[in-house]
């Protein structure tokens, strides 16, 4: 067995390392990572073939060894795992260990025969190829290996030609494994340290064996997420996230450590950042959860493992159940992640259900930094969208300084500054039906707003949705626990009767000529709402605007036709308050129809002030010219009173008077 052996590579190899050594690679450095997972392997079974065999066991410890040679332009990857022996040569490195790479090769060969190019092989690794990457580096490989059942070892060689030799080697062989690289002159940067570094971090960080490059040891980060929670230290986790995070010095604002065996094995930990950077204007987080299988890196930005709405979250998913080798394609559609993600998102929003009772204050810095990126999932995910809405927080006329004491809520210390659905539906009185809420710029600007005066003279809560994304989110969900989530700009709320008691004034007739200023307004305001009439819902106001779409207020209707190409804003009820003092004045200046015109420019500018209280913009030139000439007419109205009181030979003399003509009097 001491001359050299020739061997011709099954026909399948041929045609993946002609295909590996003529195509440019784009993610070369899966070779090194597939080399190391190889060791590993190796020294996993040794350990196991060592605690079963007391005659296989040394004092040596277990460990993976990277040496580049700079000046000779060779990387070896060295373990002193089980080695191989002759057969295992032949076999393992000479054939297709699995039928499914067969199918790869046929179908990479014929998309590189049809199109007449190189095919983009940034695939290949992801596919698993294993130690035939390492042709993507080495114009030649050599393996010097001893198996740990034999006292002689075996050198295979191979240029990727089509053929490979195995000769016996004489002398002392360490038990294991040394892969050599011969590399090629482009790829000489993995003689440098650096990148070598770079690589171990990044995909091999985990691996359960020290991976040493000189004295340094290449793998000190632990996998923290495969130990007993109760053993994983407050700061092990703080350092294992400053990790993940790429050296931030943040502490996670919580954690979650995850081990599950059914419906799929898997061990997990997320993190969650202390502060959102998207709030800072730096755009959509893009970051992913690192995906491992049996702690070797399959993606390190994984997206398919969370839902969208969870995209802030850092963190580690290990499954033995996911095959190593398979491609980011396979991995997108691989029946385990469906499974995975489900498992996993259902963790997470149980968690934060629990953090929000056992830790408030957390969770309510959670809630301020991420929670409009958590509300998108009611309308993303139909599945969670109950779970997910019973997390939010809003504020409301009970929690807002504001309007908690009109409607008989004394605000103390305990206060909460915000409220959920639950909270909302414990106060709620017998019979309400629906859920209010309030869309606008600020929870100030909307305490004062006029739709709230039938809210508050009857002490039913209304939810202040200070955010867009709020308002559409409710608008998906549409009912919560059996109610109807309106906003109280729609015309068809319905108050509970148990509220109509809290009313202490009775119905109040309208002044005379209230219908003249109806039918003004309704000429002056024609183009722009869909009604003018009288108002039950308003005490103080002299007006609002209602909404026939129940289901969309005003003002997303507004945000949404500017996105939306063709969305049509429905046209709102302009309802009058004749208990108004503006109102009633302009009941008594009806009599005389040279104030029509005036009537109708305050219907105009009450329309613009309304549309200014719910967010939206008036015609500005329009409202302000009409703003100027009140003020003229006002000005023009005034007299100019000199007051003057004093004595003159006992005389009194008290008051002059000049008006705009410049007439005493």
């Amino acid at each position: 067995m001491s001359d050299k052996q020739e061997f011709t590579f099954q026909t399948e190899i041929k045609q993946l390392l002609h295909i590996l050594s003529h195509s440019l690679y784009q993610n070369k450095e899966i070779a090194l990572r597939e080399l190391i997972s190889n060791a590993s392997d190796s020294l996993n079974k040794l350990r196991h073939i060592q605690l079963a065999g007391e005659q296989y066991r040394d004092e040596s410890p277990l460990q993976i060894s990277l040496e580049p040679d700079k000046e000779g332009s060779i990387l070896t990857i060295r373990d002193n795992g089980i080695g191989l022996s002759h057969e295992e040569l032949v076999q393992n490195l000479g054939t297709i260990a699995h039928s499914g790479s067969k199918e790869f090769i046929r179908n990479l060969a014929a998309t590189q025969e049809s199109s007449g190019d190189k095919p983009d092989l940034a695939l290949i690794g992801q596919f698993g190829v294993g130690f035939y990457s390492a042709f993507m580096l080495a114009e030649k490989v050599v393996v010097v290996t001893r198996s740990y059942k034999e006292t002689s070892g075996w050198r295979w060689e191979s240029d990727g030609s089509g053929q490979f030799t195995i000769t016996a080697v004489e002398g002392d062989v360490p038990r294991g494994a040394q892969i050599i690289l011969h590399l090629k002159p482009e790829m000489e940067e993995f003689t440098e340290p650096t990148r070598l570094e770079y690589v171990v971090h990044k995909y091999s960080t985990f691996v359960p064996h020290p991976i040493h490059m000189g004295e340094k040891i290449l793998n000190e980060q632990k996998p923290i997420w495969v130990e007993p929670k109760n053993q994983v230290t407050t700061e092990q986790h703080e350092g294992f996230y400053q990790w993940l995070a790429h050296g931030t010095e943040q502490k996670p604002l919580w954690y979650l450590h995850l081990t599950s065996d059914s419906p799929i094995q898997f061990h997990a930990i997320l993190y969650c950042p202390p502060s959102n950077f998207e709030l800072m204007g730096f755009g959509a987080i893009q970051h992913g959860i690192n995906l491992c299988a049996k702690r070797i890196l399959v993606q390190d930005d994984s997206r398919d493992l969370l839902p969208e709405y969870l995209r802030f979250l850092f963190g580690v998913v290990d499954s033995a159940d996911l095959p190593l080798n398979v491609s980011r394609e396979t991995l997108q559609d691989h029946k385990l992640l469906p499974k995975l993600k489900r498992v996993l998102t259902k963790k997470v929003l149980d968690y934060l259900a629990s953090l929000s009772d056992e830790q408030p204050e957390t969770y309510a810095t959670f809630i301020q930094q991420f929670g409009a990126i958590l509300r998108t999932g009611i309308a993303s995910d139909f599945e969670n969208r109950d779970k997910i809405a019973k997390l939010l927080r809003y504020h409301s006329t009970f929690s807002c300084v504001e309007t908690s004491l009109l409607v008989g809520v004394p605000q103390t210390k305990s206060t909460k500054p915000t409220v959920s659905l639950d909270d909302y539906l414990k106060r709620a009185p017998e019979g309400q039906a629906q859920i209010y809420y309030l869309s606008g710029q600020t929870s100030t600007s909307m305490a004062r707003h006029p739709h709230l005066e039938a809210f508050t003279k009857r002490h039913l809560e209304v939810l202040f949705l200070d955010d867009p994304i709020d308002e559409y989110a409710l608008t998906q969900l549409r009912m919560y626990s059996g109610k109807e989530l309106m906003s109280i700009d729609a015309a068809d709320i319905k108050f509970p009767e148990s509220s109509e008691a809290a009313e202490s004034e009775t119905p109040k007739v309208a002044p005379k000529h209230f219908t003249r200023v109806l039918e003004l307004f309704r000429g002056a305001l024609d183009p722009h709402v869909a009604d003018v009439k009288e108002s039950s819902r308003l005490t103080d106001s002299p007006c609002c605007l209602v909404n026939p779409r129940s289901q969309m207020s005003s003002r997303l209707q507004q945000i949404v036709g500017q996105t939306v190409q063709d969305f049509e804003q429905t046209k709102r009820v302009m309802e009058i308050n004749p208990q108004a003092a503006l109102i009633s004045r302009l009941c008594e200046l009806t009599v005389n129809s040279d104030n029509d015109e005036f009537i109708r420019e305050c219907g105009r500018q009450l329309y613009a002030n309304t549309l200014i209280l719910d967010g939206m913009l008036p015609d500005f030139d329009d409202a302000a010219a009409r703003s100027l000439r009140f003020m003229v007419e006002l000005a023009d109205s005034k007299s100019v009173i000199v007051v003057w009181v004093g004595t003159t030979s006992d005389r009194r003399i008290c008051l002059l008077c000049q008006t705009r003509s410049g007439a005493f009097h």
